[in-house]
């Protein structure tokens, strides 16, 4: 019940109109079933909604004021994404009337789901698994035994932090790189935790100092600053992936500013966290 009136009042925000037929094929429930589901969301709100009759549906009227979710548009635009790639079928979205989208090209990402669900064994049963492995430092894969305990996306590419018994030490193994695997055993990873993956680092950027305060404002908005800085956190297994993705793995002032945007606030304290691991 809760999800649905979630949902009137997701309609009613976003697109201005619910209705009994919404409901219903949404929730798959009888049109006496969605009349009732909007009766109860009257009662609970009523100046939340009016009835059209002209248009057989009910508006959002001009006291509307959420009080089952809070409107969010990372969501909703998450949603929009999900919808255009595939990932999840319209009829599944709570988006009545999606806008026209689309999204820079990404290569896919040739994931083996066999190699993929023993990863995913692995890491619930805390075992170690033999895999087929592609590095970049061999001409050829080679098998080795890996001990993962999480997946990691850099935005990019999923990755599977793991200890690896050969270089005793964690790095991330970028899935689709692993050919195949074989067999799986008690793990071996060493006692001592994966402090790179447990410890969050704090990742403070600004606008870059060059810009105009009117472009500084611009950026500020873009990333959400308060008072010209945001801080991110971030695990200091990703920050490498976090700084290439926010072009800031590189000196500053080997860009233009209106190319650079933002830099690190807290710089120097980043770099003494600063590590590759990457396999």
């Amino acid at each position: 019940m809760e999800q649905k009136l979630q949902f009137i009042e997701f309609r009613l925000f976003w697109e201005g109109h619910v209705n009994r037929a919404d409901l219903m094929d949404t929730f798959g429930v009888s049109l006496n079933q969605a009349s009732g589901d909007l009766n109860r969301y009257i009662a609970l709100a009523p100046d939340n909604m009016v009835y059209d009759k002209s248009g057989k549906t009910y508006v959002r009227s001009p006291a509307f004021s959420p009080h089952f979710m809070k409107p969010d548009a990372t969501q909703y635009l998450a949603q929009v994404r999900s919808v255009a790639e595939g990932i999840v079928a319209p009829e599944d979205a709570w988006i009545g009337n999606l806008p026209p989208f689309d999204a820079t090209p990404a290569p896919a990402r040739g994931i083996d789901p066999a190699v993929l669900r023993s990863i995913v064994i692995a890491i619930r049963r805390r075992e170690a698994v033999e895999v087929r492995y592609q590095s970049m430092s061999s001409p050829d894969p080679e098998w080795r035994w890996i001990a993962p305990h999480a997946l990691a996306f850099d935005g990019f590419r999923w990755h599977a932090r793991s200890f690896c018994e050969k270089s005793g030490e964690y790095r991330d193994f970028v899935i689709s790189r692993i050919v195949e695997t074989r067999q799986s055993r008690s793990t071996q990873m060493q006692t001592a935790a994966d402090t790179d993956w447990d410890e969050i680092v704090q990742l403070e950027i600004g606008p870059h100092p060059a810009l105009s305060q009117n472009q500084k404002r611009a950026i500020e908005l873009d990333y959400g600053m308060q008072n010209g800085r945001v801080v991110i956190p971030v695990r200091r297994a990703l920050l490498y992936y976090a700084l290439k993705r926010l072009g800031l793995d590189t000196d500053p002032a080997a860009r233009k500013p209106q190319d650079q945007q933002i830099v690190m606030m807290n710089g120097n304290n980043i770099t003494s966290f600063y590590k590759k691991g990457i396999n």
